[in-house]
């Protein structure tokens, strides 16, 4: 069965902390797994939850009781359920402003310059760490410098990781076409 055919799950958590590492743990077991953001209606205080394949539930479930992840629900999706997460992939931005490119993820926002690649801002979401993030991220070349999910252990940390890693991606693209 193709894989947009299959009845899919998604894990949620009461705790970023444990939502951030249940990929990482699905992975090391050899579970195919999927970072979203839950749907609306089953929002409840961690805006990330882990998508999986249904026939997968009881595998994650296990590992990650083993591995100490604490995890809130369950939640099954067959084909065609109302409930739809939200794939970080439509939450990416970019917008390029001439020296500058600005990717956004979620409410999170990195800019760097073109050429250099070094960071010249950091804004949005509402997490207590984006002052740390920022002070830590201005000024570093893009790529060379820490990573947000290395400074930082809440959702905006972990949805400025992939704005940090879209630019990368970006920086290292244009640093291709110059050569």
């Amino acid at each position: 069965m193709p894989e947009e055919e299959k009845d899919k799950a998604l894990i949620v958590f009461d705790y970023i902390f444990h939502a951030m590492r249940a990929k990482p743990v699905l992975e090391e077991a050899g579970l195919k797994s999927r970072e979203v953001a839950p749907p609306a209606e089953y929002r409840t205080g961690c805006d990330l939850a882990v998508e999986i394949d249904a026939t997968d539930v009881d595998a994650a479930e296990n590992v990650l009781i083993e591995k100490g992840v604490m995890m809130l629900d369950i939640l099954f999706m067959p084909k065609g359920s109302e409930f739809v997460p939200v794939y970080l992939t439509n939450l990416m931005k970019t917008v390029d402003y001439g020296d500058f490119v600005m990717v956004r993820c979620g409410n999170m926002k990195i800019t760097y310059q073109k050429g250099s690649g070094r960071i010249v801002n950091i804004s949005g979401g509402g997490c207590p760490d984006i002052p740390y993030l920022g002070m830590k991220l201005y000024g570093t070349v893009i790529g060379q410098g820490p990573k947000p999910r290395t400074l930082g252990k809440t959702i905006c940390a972990y949805t400025l990781e992939h704005a940090y890693e879209k630019a990368l991606e970006i920086f290292k693209k244009e640093n291709k076409k110059r050569k």
